[in-house]
Order: C-alpha cells, then sequence, then structure tokens
C-alpha cells in the first residue's frame, strides 16, 4: 500500500488500481478487428461480441465492425472474427462449410485451457470445467471434448459431481473467475475426490488475478469501490465480488461515469476506483474527471504488479497483412522504375 493520505481541504480521495484495465488479450483482440477493417475493408464479421465491453462494441461497430451471434448470419464468403473467448470445433467447421475467412482472436490463455482439454480428454479423463453456466469461454472449452467435460459451477456444484475413475480426474477452469472462489471449489472437490488433478499450469490468467489482487489490497481503505465494466464481463463482475469480501463498505459496476450516483457517494471519504480487462483506460479517466468534480481530486495510485506481456495478432492475419505490405512495395518500386524510365 502506499499509505496515501485525504487531502486537507477535502478529505476525500480517490485509490486508483492498477493493474487495471485492457489486458493483454482484450488488446490483441480489439486490434484485431481494427487491423482487419483497415487490410480488408468494411464490413468486417464478428461472431459473438470481441470483448464484454459495451463501449468498445459500439465504438467497433462506428467503424464499421458488423457484431453476430452466429456463422449462418455472416454472408458466404465474408472474414468473420472469433471472439476473444474461443469457440468450440464445431463453429470452425461451420466457417468452412460457408467458404468464410475465419480469424481466430481467441486469447492465447483461453487457446491454453482448450488443449489441455484436448489432452486429458484423448487420455481418457473426466475433467471437471469450474465456470459460469452459459458463459461463452465455458461453452468453447466444453466444445473441445463434450463427453469428457462436467461443468461445476461454484462450490455448490461440486457435491454433485459424479465421475467414471476417481483415479482420473482433472480440473480446469474459466480464466475470468474468482480465484478464492475457484479454490474453493477445488478444496470441495478435493474432499470428495482426493486424487484430483490440478492443470498443469494456472488457468485463471494472470490479468484476472492481478486485478483482483491490488482490489484486495485497496478494499479495506475504500468506503466505495468503483468498476468500470460491463455486466456481462465475467471478470468485472467478480472485482466488485472481490471489494465487498475484502472489505470496502459498498461495490458498484458502471459503464459509464454518468452511471455514478451521488448518493454512492454521500459520507465518504475514500473511493476506490478499477476497471475490468476489457475497458479503455479513457473511461477510468472519465470516472475521474466525474469524482473530482464531487470533491475527490486527489489521486493516488495503488501498483501491485508490473504488467509486460503482449500477443501477437493472429497468424492468419499477420499473414494477409505481410502480402499487402509486400504488394505495396512491389507497387512503389514500379512506380519508381516507370518514373525512371520516362524521365
Amino acid at each position: 500500500m502506499t499509505g496515501a493520505q485525504a487531502t486537507p481541504q477535502t478529505g476525500k480521495r480517490v485509490l486508483l488500481a492498477k493493474p487495471r484495465g485492457y489486458c493483454a488479450g482484450v488488446d490483441r483482440a480489439v486490434q484485431t478487428v481494427q487491423e482487419a477493417l483497415k487490410l480488408y475493408g468494411a464490413p468486417i464479421y464478428v461472431r459473438k461480441q470481441i470483448v464484454h465491453n459495451k463501449h468498445v462494441v459500439s465504438t467497433l461497430e462506428r467503424q464499421g465492425a458488423v457484431f453476430v451471434e452466429e456463422n449462418e448470419e455472416v454472408p458466404e464468403g465474408s472474414i468473420v472474427v472469433f471472439s476473444a473467448h474461443g469457440v468450440a470445433p464445431e463453429v470452425h467447421e461451420q466457417a468452412r462449410s460457408r467458404s468464410l475467412k475465419a480469424i481466430d482472436a481467441t486469447c492465447p490463455l483461453v487457446t491454453k485451457v482448450h488443449h489441455e482439454a484436448r489432452r486429458f480428454a484423448a487420455d481418457d479423463y473426466d475433467i471437471l470445467l469450474i465456470g459460469h453456466e452459459g458463459h461463452e469461454e465455458v461453452i468453447g472449452t466444453s466444445g473441445e471434448a463434450p463427453a469428457h467435460i462436467q461443468l461445476v459451477d461454484g462450490p455448490e456444484d461440486a457435491d454433485k459431481v459424479t465421475v467414471r475413475d476417481p483415479s482420473k480426474v482433472v480440473w480446469l477452469s474459466q480464466t475470468t473467475l474468482s480465484v478464492d472462489e475457484t479454490m474453493e471449489t477445488v478444496a470441495r472437490l478435493k474432499r470428495r475426490l482426493p486424487l484430483l488433478q490440478s492443470p498443469p499450469s494456472d488457468d485463471i490468467c494472470y490479468a484476472t488475478q492481478n486485478r483482483q489482487h491490488v482490489v484486495k489490497e485497496i478494499a479495506p481503505e475504500c468506503d466505495v469501490v468503483i468498476v468500470v465494466g460491463s455486466r456481462n464481463s465475467s471478470n468485472s463482475v467478480r472485482l466488485v465480488e472481490v471489494a465487498v469480501d475484502a472489505g470496502a463498505r459498498a461495490g458498484y459496476l458502471v459503464d459509464y461515469a454518468s452511471e455514478i450516483s451521488d448518493d454512492w457517494l454521500a459520507g465518504a471519504s475514500t473511493v476506490g476506483l478499477t476497471s475490468g480487462a476489457s475497458v479503455p483506460d479513457d473511461l477510468v479517466t472519465e470516472v475521474l474527471d466525474h469524482l473530482a468534480a464531487r470533491g475527490f481530486a486527489d489521486v493516488t495510485e495503488v501498483t501491485t504488479a508490473d504488467e509486460r506481456l503482449t500477443f501477437s495478432l493472429p497468424q492468419e492475419l499477420r499473414r494477409d497483412m505481410k502480402a499487402a505490405a509486400a504488394r505495396a512495395a512491389a507497387g512503389q518500386s514500379d512506380e519508381l522504375a516507370a518514373s525512371a524510365a520516362t524521365g
């Protein structure tokens, strides 16, 4: 912690969490749509929301992205981008059957969980997938090995699990869960299944863990914690829960500063502020301006981790970008040659 003090003038302060906002997987996914629009031109079709953020989706729509629910809505032969949350193998098959050019923007950390699911299924394990029913990431992972995967939606589901061989069971998880709740679920499962194996590496993504950790640090000092994020964003919803569990008197989730109620701030001296992993930082800046206008002008950034991870763009997009750059360079060479010949 920083030991930040409230300003003498107002007695009000903001503890600004860092890390917050975009993670590497979200940044890659959003860039994928933007670069595809530049390279191929609008419209570019995107299956599901590219990331779970209302502002990001509306911004990309204005730039020419068309968001659809299923491949059937994409005209045959068009370009479709798969969202950061991952898709089941059958979605790739559907795209091929419609001659769609698919660009897979699945977060590499989600892809890792898909690889684990296929590997354990090939070894005939029962796989207990800890996650939220209906979440796109869970649907995509389950589709890798539906005959082997059972969903465990929280600790209360642990007692309902049945397996074929208690010595051949492994748990995997959705990448955006609460770390504490996931570990509670695993503990409950292990009481029934002592030989339950863990994934070879942590499935909950680094960004989710980092954002939860810094919120735990600031929450005990906060009267209110405001999380910027959309309601369909699992990691953003978890941040509100983590804040309250860690000692904040109240926690709220907002898409925009305009959604903040003055009633939330009444009597508060310390406001915590963070954002989910799919939230651009300009939305946080707007909240800071909103709070400053109400006397919360003293802002101290509390940092618990330094994130430097980046992911390269999908290989199919990089390949086409490289080819386009080569064509452009060849065209410039031809123009120079023609100019020299006529000169």
